[in-house]
């Protein structure tokens, strides 16, 4: 009998039980059956593999030698179906498949690659989330990620994805155009003035939530209440007065809002980019990242590169 990777399993998993009963259950094997096959597993290698006993089983030496072979080729063989499986469906003529938070960058690159390339195709995800995001890239779904991080914090991914920063905002606060401090003839707003308000913004799971509410601890305040809610709630709550926001740099001016820089720059937003290194879109990941950076300078231009007319709440892109 040849050895097989599914033959290494059995092993591995009879290990890992203690057991042939539980290894039985864990492999939705009867255990009569488990035991032939293991016996079988056993002749070919030429030894016992397990000693049996009332608590169960313990490998032998010939079965140590077996398990530490199998828990580094069962890993490297999975890896590498996962690599032919992401390879595969990332065929020529693809086009690019991005994926962000929501946010304004991601229109813009999509507008540039498709000027830079009409006949190619390219399609978008979006989600809050940008673990999901970036681990659609991991898994061969998706080509490039592009989200935001709070400050220095690490990208989603970090062992498996290639990141690349685009650009980084100071975060400003959103507010209604008649707030009094709109209408106040300065340029920065400090936090502590605004410790009476309450907040409005969208989910992420990155550490920007955490981030937020460090700043208002140090600035002298906890938040009396925050609305988690969608992009256009947010502005809206934020137009009628309800709620202020906080916004970046890149999103364009918004009817009934103004925004100011807080002073300090007490939070701060980096837009990156992700890849997976070892895909065939990796090829043109520099292309990209050149025109995800020319989108975000687009948008700057686009309100007048100071960054006063952003409604993005904390997972924008």
């Amino acid at each position: 009998m040849d050895l097989e990777l599914r033959h290494l399993k059995i092993v591995r998993a009879v290990a890992d039980a203690g057991s042939l009963t539980r290894a039985a259950t864990v492999l939705g094997l009867a255990q009569p059956a488990l035991s032939t096959q293991l016996k079988r597993i056993e002749r070919a290698l030429g030894g016992t593999l397990f000693v049996r006993g009332r608590e169960g089983v313990r490998a032998t030496a010939l079965g140590e030698l077996v398990l530490e072979r199998a828990r580094v080729l069962l890993p490297a063989v999975c890896e590498l179906q996962e690599e032919a499986q992401r390879f595969a469906r990332q065929g020529a003529g693809q086009g690019h498949r991005l994926g962000g938070t929501h946010g304004p960058l991601l229109g813009g690159l999509v507008d540039r690659l498709a000027r830079e390339a009409p006949g190619v195709p390219v399609t978008t995800y979006t989600s809050w989330s940008e673990r999901e995001v970036a681990g659609s890239v991991a898994d061969g779904r998706l080509d490039f990620a592009l989200v935001g991080v709070c400050g220095e914090s690490a990208p989603p991914e970090p062992g498996r994805l290639a990141w690349m920063e685009v650009a980084r905002d100071p975060v400003h606060v959103m507010l209604a155009e008649d707030h009094p401090l709109a209408l106040a003839p300065r340029g920065e707003v400090e936090l502590a003035e605004l410790a009476a308000e309450a907040w409005a913004d969208v989910p992420g799971d990155g550490c920007f939530g955490d981030c937020f509410a460090a700043a208002c601890v140090r600035a002298g305040f906890t938040p009396a209440c925050v609305y988690e809610t969608d992009t256009a709630s947010c502005v809206h709550l934020v137009q009628v007065g309800r709620a202020v926001g906080l916004c970046r740099a890149t999103f364009p001016a918004t009817p009934g809002v103004v925004t100011r820089p807080l002073a300090g720059t007490p939070l701060v937003w980096r837009h990156l980019l992700g890849w997976h290194p070892a895909a065939g879109a990796a090829a043109g990941a520099a292309g990209v990242l050149a025109h995800a950076r020319a989108a975000h300078a687009e948008a700057l231009a686009r309100v007048g590169g100071a960054g006063l007319r952003q409604a993005a709440p904390r997972s924008a892109a």
